[in-house]
């Protein structure tokens, strides 16, 4: 990966993702028609779209993937330009609840280049952790540990939770995606008119340190742009019922990012079964029910 990278730092811009693109392309033909079938469906039912309308969000949800490798891969020559590739809007958001002192949750999504979205951040001047999931491979884990750092981002894995409360204490940004399913850790509520199982991490955390919880995106631009935008802060209620509390303001986030997908459907990632575990365990119970 990294001969990789030191080759599309060296090539010029335009034949990098030309490239990128390419890669996209070809590796469609590569996912299982059984997996793709399962995105078409769930983007038809997410957004009461034809078929055909699906397939082609669908396939634009994961050609993006070429270019957004070669977004990584370039990490070390961007990062001393990030703002020609990167716009923000609502920063002042961002700085409104920093103000408070108590660090704050950015709630994201598995949306447009995430991975760039923690970066552009950084390299403006946003003290931020990533959270991330441990790959499974050792040296795709270190690869793109070592180049979330080297754009500034501090990483640690989603287990180290002792350590986010105490990076949060001192002021920092925690970086969560909350879009993937949560299974039984997950608390089950409405996701674009389906149940799901959705993560409370971000509300859980917040209430903890009386924290804001920033919703933030990042979608295409022009060209080789992207656009970062950034809400207004969430703050979760204190009040003798706990679990209502956190619910209540996952609902809120879920809601933002149900409202983002809606408005930019093609950037989100169809190819990861949202509702799986909501629909396994009421297939089981109906079978189960219908056994006895």
């Amino acid at each position: 990966m990294k001969l990789f990278s030191k080759l599309f730092c060296l090539l010029p811009e335009k034949i990098s993702y030309l490239i990128g693109r390419a890669i996209g392309h070809i590796t469609w033909f590569l996912i299982p028609p059984k997996r793709k079938n399962m995105a078409v469906r769930n983007a038809v039912l997410s957004l009461n779209i034809s078929h055909k309308k699906a397939v082609q969000i669908v396939k634009k949800s994961w050609t993006k993937f070429g270019p957004m490798i070669i977004d990584v891969l370039r990490f070390p020559i961007m990062k001393y330009n990030m703002n020609k590739y990167i716009t923000l809007s609502g920063t002042e958001n961002l700085d409104e609840a920093l103000k408070l002192g108590r660090g704050g949750i950015l709630a994201a999504a598995h949306s447009g280049n995430w991975e760039l979205l923690g970066g552009a951040l950084s390299q403006n001047g946003y003290k931020l952790v990533g959270v991330a999931q441990e790959q499974s491979n050792r040296g795709a884990d270190r690869f793109m540990n070592e180049y979330r750092a080297l754009i500034g981002v501090y990483v640690m894995y989603k287990y180290d939770v002792r350590n986010m409360f105490k990076m949060i204490s001192k002021g920092w940004l925690i970086g969560l995606i909350m879009d993937q399913d949560a299974a039984e850790d997950g608390i089950v509520m409405p996701f674009l008119g389906r149940d799901a199982s959705c993560a409370h991490g971000a509300a859980t955390i917040a209430r903890r340190n009386n924290a804001p919880i920033i919703p933030v995106f990042i979608v295409k631009g022009p060209g080789l742009t992207h656009q970062i935008i950034i809400h207004k802060p969430i703050f979760v209620a204190k009040t003798q019922n706990k679990h209502e509390d956190i619910r209540t303001a996952t609902m809120i986030i879920t809601k933002q990012i149900e409202d983002h997908i809606i408005k930019h459907p093609a950037e989100w990632f169809w190819l990861h079964n949202r509702w799986k575990s909501v629909e396994r365990h009421r297939a089981t119970k109906t079978y189960t029910e219908k056994g006895k």
